[in-house]
């Protein structure tokens, strides 16, 4: 059974930066593209960004490009996004997932918790 837990989310003022981390069980991690995913209040889940097994690449959502870094440390089973130049429209509850792009999440079901981020002056 997956299991993914994240944290490293809280409130931040507009401009500052927060560090996701995900630690992932039940997968063989070093094979598995990950990816972030997140859903704010009243709207469905969104892709984020996605990094392939060995790091080698990442792919974002326009939203994010230039701001978000998605990273792995497969020693860790652990997956991170930085999240630097935060907006108020990032607000959202966070998830990481098994996939690399947006279609390869959306038949996931073994969520973990997330964690929320809250970006407000």
């Amino acid at each position: 059974q997956v299991q993914l837990v994240e944290s490293g989310g809280g409130l931040a003022q507009p401009g500052e930066d927060l560090r996701l981390s995900c630690v992932a069980s039940g997968l063989t991690f070093d094979t598995q593209a990950m990816s972030w995913a997140r859903q704010a209040p009243g709207k469905g889940r969104e892709w984020v960004a996605g990094i392939y097994s060995d790091g080698s690449d990442a792919f974002y959502t326009d939203s994010v490009k230039d701001r978000f870094t998605i990273s792995r440390n497969n020693a860790k089973n652990a997956v991170y996004l930085q999240m630097n130049m935060l907006k108020p429209e990032d607000t959202a509850r966070y998830y990481c997932a098994p996939g690399l792009l947006p279609n390869h999440i959306t038949d996931f079901t073994s969520w973990g918790q997330g964690t929320q981020v809250t970006v407000s002056e």
